[in-house]
């Protein structure tokens, strides 16, 4: 590996790691003010942002072990690749599921009482934080391709997204709780954020396997 090569792979690596620093509070910023409150959008908000932050930690980890590890055998690195991929896709799809079931339910039984200020303020931060991370992310892979920042660019996309819906179904509840639209306003953006969610999880499960398809026959060809 080049000096070059090392200083952006620092980089690369000190990105990894303020983006998982930043994101250490929200489940617990998320989480106080879902307890407080009934809202569906809120407390699928604070479940997803728990499962994203277990895949930030293990992404960043695989991506320092593989920096700084005295192996080249590739097999190996693109096994721990796929492993932080999986996680990546696997916090996708777990945020995805617990954001539906709330949003299904809340459409039978919803009640909030409009304290939704805090996580109002967290998500408009974190889409303003995650979009900024989403275009880090998307400039580093066209620089140089790796499998794990091309995944963390993937999720920060996805985490934006997420923010984006989250901002206009709290703004909702904060503005008007108890207005009859409300109820189908807060449980539909939970629903949607969730379908999100649970597409890009199995559309990068499908890519991953089309990608291993291609490796054994191109293995096979050379055998």
């Amino acid at each position: 590996m080049t000096d070059l090569d090392k200083n952006q792979s620092s980089k690369r690596e000190k990105t990894m790691l303020i983006s998982l620093l930043l994101s250490a509070p929200g489940p617990i910023v998320t989480g106080i003010p879902a307890i407080t409150s009934l809202s569906a959008t809120q407390i699928a908000d604070f479940l997803r942002r728990t499962a994203e932050l277990v895949a930030l930690f293990v992404s960043w980890w695989i991506y320092r072990k593989l920096q700084r590890g005295i192996t080249s055998d590739n097999a190996y690195r693109t096994r721990m690749e796929q492993r932080a991929n999986l996680v990546v896709t696997g916090a996708m799809i777990c945020s995805g599921i617990a954001m539906l079931i709330v949003g299904v339910t809340r459409l039978f039984v919803y009640k909030a009482n409009g304290n939704v200020i805090m996580g109002l303020i967290i998500a408009v931060l974190g889409l303003l934080t995650n979009t900024w991370f989403w275009l880090r992310y998307t400039r580093m892979t066209r620089e140089l391709f790796d499998p794990v920042i091309d995944g963390q660019q993937k999720l920060y996309r996805a985490k934006a997204c997420v923010d984006l819906g989250v901002v206009a179904a709290l703004t909702s509840v904060a503005v008007a709780p108890n207005y009859p639209a409300t109820q189908y306003i807060d449980s539909s953006g939970c629903i949607i954020v969730a379908c999100y969610l649970l597409y890009n999880g199995v559309e990068i499960i499908r890519k991953n396997r089309t990608k291993e398809g291609s490796v054994c026959e191109d293995l096979s060809e050379l055998n």
